[in-house]
């Protein structure tokens, strides 16, 4: 599942995501309430997911989604590279962190990673 409110960004993931025929979103959202409301009722594997979202942040979504979706792994994607986001993501249980300036190398491997059960940090 894709959540983020940028559609340029939000194209140019997904295309990133068809590089690979084992990857299929099942679900593209703009908000967060939507994230949380998609997420609950798809249980996806896994879910990019923007900080800044418009009507409920990313941090949010993911507190939610602890509950409502527990088997699905997150992986943020943001522009914010501030230590204590970055801190808070992964306390809420993260499985990868990617800068959107790094997206076009670090998106895939950031997923690969999640699948294998590791944690993943753009740039590291």
């Amino acid at each position: 599942m894709l959540a983020e409110d940028f559609l340029w960004f939000r194209d140019f993931v997904r295309s990133k995501l068809e590089e690979r025929p084992e990857l299929l979103v099942i679900c593209e959202v703009a908000d967060g309430l939507k994230a949380v409301e998609h997420a609950e009722a798809l249980q996806p594997d896994l879910i990019l997911l923007d900080i800044g979202l418009p009507s409920l942040n990313g941090m949010e979504v993911a507190r939610q989604l602890r509950e409502l979706a527990p088997k699905s792994k997150i992986i943020f994607l943001s522009q914010e590279t501030s230590a204590t986001v970055l801190k808070e993501a992964f306390a809420l249980g993260a499985w990868g962190y990617v800068y959107k300036s790094h997206a076009e190398g670090d998106l895939l491997p950031a997923i690969d990673a999640a699948v294998s059960g590791r944690r993943y940090l753009s740039g590291s």
